[in-house]
């Protein structure tokens, strides 16, 4: 692939000062990473310039560099002393995806990407599990890596440009003819997406997160609306939760921009209209209705959301072009998104515990009460919150454990590089005053306070253990230690159960 090629900056879509023509290599955006004959792409940063490390990527064989007018202005005896082309674009990394697309050259024929504060990964891999029962050879992409009939690690949610066009072109090398990604934020507002050849996006919600990075609600929603306003091709189809606050707002811009809109939702005369849910101890049935038309079946999903999550899916293998009937006739074959809403254990008493991601005020709330209609007794919820994040959440996240759940128990999370009692503190703050202030308990010890939920659960209770889904380390410090909710849990009922895990 990449390494076995060159390619003119014009080749990549890219105009160097002067008109210059170099010959490229490679691309890399870590200069650690540059080899002889290889773009440096020099990104604008929040904590540095990414023009502090052009002298590093030049002797490392650099020839061309990709940057701002600021990275320009940083670095210009540097450029002008070892001979390098420049490319000063105003848009840097939106010519970074570009370029990155046009390097790398392939990706699945059929590419769907969702956006959201919650459910991007549900909806993702419900998507890819719906091909695959469909005979699409499909993968998802996002915060699980690559999930699906090929698999790989990723870094982030929605990598940089250059990884995101490599692992796409790898998957395609590989067979893999549809894929569904997750789009952050950060990744839509750095462009990341940017070149990927979409046939359909889709919106789950819209509530508090990532804040520390967007500073205002505004500023978050027009970074996760560029899906609509400038990734989805005009011609695309936009997929949208109707019964979120700000689904009409996203259902216009997809409109203004010509696309067609699919709308889910629980109002009459949405295209995709939930109209019923009935929950049992281990799933859910739910009434449907498809342009007009009823279907009923059962989903072995935990959690009312859920319902929604899979009607965006649902719309998103539609718009990319699998026939409607054929998609309802597989949903009752979707499997649980590890770490999300997951059955974990049961005790031998048949109290059951799950494991689920949510790690915002809203997700809390959510997915505590989801799992209420499923549970004859009481309802524990363990609580933490990560370090180095956005701080106005944490009161937030204890809020809404403390009103919905009737035990609250608030643990470390990820600390990161605060300390971990200061974060407790802020979140055994939000859980004063509600229906579980008085019983709620703080324990530092994460396993400790797994251990002590799954002690308090008597027949008919259940506990939700949220923030870390399927991680499997603990981040203190600089440090990565293992730790995984779901096996902790299962440790937990065998040492109290007697039973081997």
């Amino acid at each position: 692939m990449g390494g076995q090629q060159t390619r003119t900056l014009a080749q990549l879509g890219l105009t160097a000062a002067g008109g210059r023509e170099v010959q490229i290599t490679g691309l890399a955006v870590d200069s650690r990473e540059v080899k002889d004959g290889y773009l440096f792409a020099a990104m604008p940063g929040s904590r540095v310039h990414g023009a502090e490390f052009i002298q590093y990527a030049l002797r490392m064989g650099a020839v061309a560099v990709l940057t701002d007018s600021e990275g320009a202005r940083i670095a210009a005896e540097v450029i002008d002393a070892h001979d390098a082309a420049l490319v000063v674009a105003q848009d840097p990394r939106g010519a970074l995806a570009g370029a990155a697309a046009l390097w790398f050259g392939a990706q699945p024929a059929t590419m769907v990407a969702v956006t959201g504060t919650n459910g991007k990964t549900s909806v993702s891999t419900f998507t890819r599990q719906i091909w695959i029962a469909l005979g699409e050879q499909a993968v998802n992409l996002g915060t699980t890596g690559i999930e699906g009939a090929y698999t790989a690690p990723l870094a982030h949610t929605t990598p940089e440009p250059i990884t995101l066009h490599r692992a796409l072109a790898q998957c395609a090398a590989a067979g893999i003819t549809h894929a569904a990604m997750e789009a952050s934020s950060h990744g839509l507002d750095q462009k990341r997406l940017d070149g990927v050849h979409l046939r359909a996006a889709g919106f789950t919600n819209f509530t508090q997160d990532h804040l520390d990075y967007h500073h205002t609600f505004e500023a978050y929603f027009d970074a996760k609306a560029g899906l609509f306003a400038r990734v989805l091709p005009q011609d695309g189809t936009a997929v949208i939760n109707m019964d979120d606050a700000r689904g009409p707002d996203m259902a216009r811009i997809a409109e203004d921009r010509g696309q067609q809109v699919i709308r889910v939702g629980r109002s009459p005369g949405m295209d995709l209209e939930l109209q019923a849910q009935r929950f049992d101890a281990t799933g859910q049935q739910l009434r449907f209705a498809w342009q007009g038309e009823v279907h009923l079946l059962r989903l072995p999903l935990i959690g009312g959301f859920q319902a929604e999550n899979v009607a965006i899916a649902a719309g998103l293998a539609i718009a990319a072009g699998a026939a409607p009937e054929a998609v309802f006739n597989v949903l009752p074959q979707l499997e649980t998104v590890p770490g999300r809403m997951q059955l974990a254990a049961t005790r031998g008493n048949g109290a059951a515990v799950f494991v689920d991601y949510a790690h915002t005020p809203d997700a809390v709330e959510t997915a505590l009460r989801a799992l209420r209609p499923h549970v004859m007794g009481r309802l524990v919820a363990i609580v933490g919150a990560g370090g180095d994040r956005d701080r106005a959440k944490r009161p937030l996240m204890g809020q809404a454990a403390g009103e919905n759940a009737d035990l609250v128990i608030v643990t470390d999370d990820n600390p990161r590089s605060e300390p971990p009692a200061s974060i407790r503190a802020a979140v055994m703050q939000g859980v004063a005053g509600t229906r579980a202030a008085d019983s709620a308990i703080e324990v530092a010890d994460r396993a400790e306070a797994i251990l002590r939920g799954v002690d308090a659960l008597q027949p008919g209770d259940a506990l939700l253990i949220c923030g870390k889904g399927h991680e499997t380390g603990q981040i203190v410090g600089d440090t990565v230690y293992p730790f995984n909710d779901a096996e902790q849990a299962s440790v937990a009922v065998a040492a109290l159960d007697g039973m081997t895990p």
